[in-house]
């Protein structure tokens, strides 16, 4: 079955960098698309950002707060998407999910904190 487990989360001063990893399981990773949602404390759960399926050139969305700083990747050797923060900022602190758009699933998540 359809498993994601979220890693590479943590404590962070503000400015620094983060990249969190997706791996993915139970699926054809590189024929689905990825995206990345973020939870932030009393607030709505929203989409950060995504990736088409495929490799090389794969098209990428990301949400206005995080152009320019987050870059989202994958690796369908690995069956592994990522999520590499920078310039990180408090309002970024939340709880990070990736998720496969066709499914109804959600993982455990990776908390991040950017805090001094």
């Amino acid at each position: 079955q359809v498993r994601l487990v979220e890693s590479g989360g943590g404590l962070v001063q503000p400015g620094g960098s983060l990249r969190l990893s997706c791996a993915a399981s139970g699926f054809t990773f590189s024929i689905y698309a990825m995206n990345w949602y973020r939870q932030a404390p009393g607030r709505e759960r929203e989409l950060v950002a995504g990736i088409s399926s495929g490799g090389t050139g794969s098209s990428t969305y990301y949400e206005d707060s995080v152009k320019g700083r987050f870059t989202i990747s994958r690796d369908n050797a690995k069956n592994t998407a990522y999520l590499q923060m920078n310039s990180l900022e408090p309002d970024d602190t939340g709880v990070y999910h990736c998720k496969v758009p066709n499914f109804d699933y959600w993982g455990q998540g990776t908390h991040v904190t950017v805090s001094s």
